[in-house]
């Protein structure tokens, strides 16, 4: 891996080679920086990004693009009872788990009842009673209707293998070195830098046409654009500025399929523990006016990113749920009085560095990004001459990608500049349910999951629980609009642009990749449950 970091632009690519010549192994970079922390532990933070879908595999495949029916994988079927409070799983038969024993609906039931007894675990708020009639059926029975919670374990849970996890002590602190799963590929080899999966010779869809999938690290942006042009990189989801200038004529192409949502998230609740200027409403809200979103978008992204709603909802997929009252996307240019009136109808004054304060502290906020992420990085330069007019003060610090990972999870941080992703389908629902109820949320210096803002509203908690109970898409629309007016009004996550989704790869190495005119998966490599989707699908050139 130093021959393949130190690889400069120039030959590789062009002449249809790639990965150092093995025609069957993909080269993956995620756009994880520094070193690999071994951690296949599907339930647990930092967990590499092969393990929910490549290693472990779900009940069914939801595609967040298409909406399209769920497709089968470890369930081959499933029905729910008239109220919706009763669901019924028929497991698929012929499966082994990667160390050769069977796979049978007895996983499934050890799984969700692990979850259910191990808070940490509980991200989707699972509370149902699990039964298994038979070796292949499962039966989860719960309080009221589950409809929309139900695709969250549908789609969203790793299955594990009960004859393994059922010897630990303690499955929370386990970082699983040795995954045994039911996916297309399975681990063989391990390095901070690089690690490699091979495939799974009994997977039951078949034995994947590419043999191996070598994830590698690289020490950011920059170093990753080399390598990736020298034909070292098969499979990549980083931004590029000016691609088609950087891609012609080499065998790397691209899809942009926007879906995460670039945004300052804050350390928000002083009950939960944060501390600094941020955890004031009217701090964030200065924040949201100040932003000059097209200057960022132009100076940053290379315009490539989109606009996005106040709500978190996707503007054009998600429209029928985005309330009247926000149906403007965020300003693109900024409103400085309106940031300035924020701050003095809170009690803020200027003080004579032209920065405002108040109680004798300065809103002067450090936000954290990780090293190497050159775009967010030239974001955040931007976004700190843009707040200054505003009388705010931003100091970056860049940090490593474990230890931005970290303070995001214990809430050791002010802003950290990241991006929300949308969940498991279609569902503006799957994103309020990770990133704003309570019970994926934790005070700080102890593990958040997903709620890495620490917010806590019972109002919203309230709307999701509602929503959750029921298929008609006027209710659910109703519910959200009570999650949008709590949100926007307290803004946990400050928004900025809908990220840019580049989704390179090489055409010379293996055909079958996810295109515009096909997106049968959602094509970035560091995507959960889609990873393994691809991987599984592609084939080699030669």
């Amino acid at each position: 891996m130093l021959a393949l970091t130190g690889c400069a632009p120039g030959g590789g690519a062009n002449d249809g080679g790639g990965a150092g010549g093995n025609a069957g192994q993909v080269v993956v970079y995620t756009g994880v920086t520094g070193d690999f922390a071994e951690n296949f532990n599907p339930f647990i933070a930092g967990a590499l990004q092969s393990t929910l879908g490549v290693i472990y595999e779900p009940l069914f495949y939801y595609n967040i693009v298409s909406g399209a029916e769920p497709e089968p994988l470890l369930g081959e079927s499933y029905e729910f009872n008239e109220d919706g409070s009763v669901l019924t799983v028929t497991t698929r038969e012929g499966v082994t788990w990667s160390d050769g024993e069977p796979f049978t609906a007895a996983d499934v039931a050890y799984t969700f009842n692990l979850i259910k007894e191990t808070p940490a675990f509980n991200t989707a708020g699972f509370d149902g009673e699990v039964e298994q009639p038979d070796e292949n059926t499962v039966v989860f029975t719960f309080d009221g209707p589950s409809y929309t919670d139900a695709v969250s374990y549908l789609g969203n849970t790793a299955i594990v293998p009960e004859h393994i996890w059922s010897e630990w002590d303690d499955p929370t602190t386990n970082q699983n070195t040795e995954p045994v799963g039911t996916g297309a590929f399975a681990l063989e080899e391990f390095s901070t830098q690089n690690y490699v999966l091979a495939a799974n010779e009994d997977y039951w869809g078949g034995r994947p046409a590419m043999d191996t999938v070598r994830y590698i690290s690289l020490t950011g942006n920059q170093s990753a654009t080399d390598t990736l042009i020298s034909g070292q990189i098969d499979w990549a989801g980083i931004f590029l500025p000016d691609i088609d200038t950087v891609f012609s004529g080499t065998p790397l192409k691209y899809t942009n399929t926007p879906l995460n949502q670039t945004s300052f998230f804050t350390c928000s609740s002083v009950e939960l523990g944060c501390e600094g200027p941020q955890t004031d409403p009217a701090v964030r809200q200065a924040i949201y006016h100040a932003l000059n979103r097209d200057q960022l978008n132009e100076l940053a992204f290379s315009s490539y990113n989109g606009t996005m709603s106040p709500t978190f909802a996707l503007l054009d997929r998600d429209e029928q749920y985005i309330a009247d009252e926000y149906s403007e996307p965020v300003p693109g240019s900024a409103d400085v009085e309106a940031a300035v009136d924020a701050l003095e109808g809170a009690g803020y004054t200027r003080g004579s560095d032209g920065i405002y304060e108040k109680d004798g502290v300065r809103v002067s906020l450090t936000v954290q990004v990780v090293t190497g992420w050159t775009d967010y990085i030239a974001a955040i330069d931007a976004a700190g001459q843009q707040l200054l007019e505003a009388g705010i003060e931003l100091k970056p610090a860049q940090v490593s990608y474990q230890e931005w990972t970290n303070n995001k999870v214990q809430g050791t941080f002010e802003l950290s500049l990241d991006s929300l992703g949308q969940g498991v389908a279609a569902d503006p629902y799957y994103l309020y349910l990770n990133h704003y109820h309570s019970e994926n949320t934790a005070p700080v210096g102890e593990t958040s999951n997903r709620n890495y803002v620490r917010y806590a509203n019972p109002t919203v908690d309230a709307a999701l629980e509602a929503a959750s109970q029921t298929q008609d898409v006027a209710a659910k629309a109703e519910q959200y609009g009570i999650v949008q007016g709590e949100i926007v009004r307290d803004m946990p996550y400050i928004p900025i642009l809908v990220n840019s989704a580049l989704s390179i790869y090489n055409t010379a190495k293996a055909d079958g990749w996810p295109t515009e005119d096909d997106l049968y998966a959602y094509p970035r490599p560091d995507r959960s449950w889609d990873n393994g989707i691809v991987l599984k699908t592609i084939t080699p050139v030669s």
